[in-house]
């Protein structure tokens, strides 16, 4: 009796651009990619507030108009995470006046972002709330470490703001965290928490969802002994492989694909 699947043909590899890989949209007009990056920004705000990184009225994520580039799109203060839709976001120019909405504007998101914007020509989008082991590893007034393979993306690619004068309301405050972000990716504000920026909504997302969750491993590891760490050349060349903004927007999809099919609602 011949063996099972004898005499059939083995299968053939579908070739590699016919299997779906999602990338990054481009866009054919404006009023498209500033639609897209209110769709990103609410369902950024979504995940915040899913994720549990609410406190108050703390936190804000900012997109820039793809048109009026100084101008940036924000949730409107007051407003839940959880709640928020595409139609309440509201936009501000660079005197954080609202042009365009019908809520008031954080005056700390502000203070903090427009400087951010402004002085990093490059960042789309910037993150920053009161998480919890954000918070509590911005208390010990340190940087992460490499001790997992995730926090190498923030290896030599973070930084300290080593100050606390209580919450920023001026712009001359926003723009020593720019400073003090730098070229970087993120920037830990000593006894205040987390701060990502990204080339897109997603990616700065992205870079703070898992900032966070590498702060946690840190405290987490520290509690329990000693962290072994991995050496500076493997750190550095395992933030090549991890440490950009596209390998970023890839992470996002997934919590993209969930938020939006759960909550269809956000893009009202």
């Amino acid at each position: 009796m011949p063996e099972a699947g004898a005499g059939a043909s083995t299968p053939e590899p579908i070739p590699t651009d016919q299997l779906h890989f999602a990338m990054p949209p481009k866009h054919e007009s404006v009023e498209d990619e500033r639609r897209y990056r209110k769709e990103r920004l609410a369902a950024a705000l979504r995940l915040f507030g899913r994720l549990g990184f609410e406190e108050g009225v703390a936190g804000h994520i900012t997109a820039r108009d793809p048109e009026f580039t100084d101008h940036f799109w924000v949730n409107p203060f007051g407003m839940s995470f959880k709640h928020i839709t595409v139609s309440d976001l509201i936009l501000v120019n660079h005197r954080g006046q609202v042009v365009e909405g019908r809520y008031h504007v954080n005056q700390a998101a502000f203070a903090i972002h427009s400087q951010i914007h402004k002085a990093r020509p490059d960042v789309v989008a910037a993150a920053h709330s009161h998480s919890t082991y954000g918070r509590a590893l911005s208390a010990l007034g340190g940087l992460l470490e490499p001790i997992t393979q995730d926090v190498c993306a923030f290896y030599q690619d973070h930084a300290l703001f080593d100050d606390y004068t209580g919450v920023v309301v001026d712009e001359e405050e926003g723009r020593r965290i720019a400073t003090a972000l730098g070229p970087h990716k993120a920037v830990i504000l000593r006894n205040h928490g987390l701060l990502t920026v990204g080339d897109s909504v997603d990616a700065a997302a992205w870079w703070f969802i898992t900032m966070e969750r590498s702060c946690q491993v840190q405290l987490a590891a520290k509690a329990a002994g000693k962290p072994v760490p991995i050496d500076p050349a493997h750190a550095a060349h395992t933030r090549e492989q991890l440490g950009n903004d596209l390998v970023a927007w890839i992470n996002y999809q997934p919590l993209y694909q969930q938020i939006t099919r759960s909550e269809p609602d956000l893009l009202g």
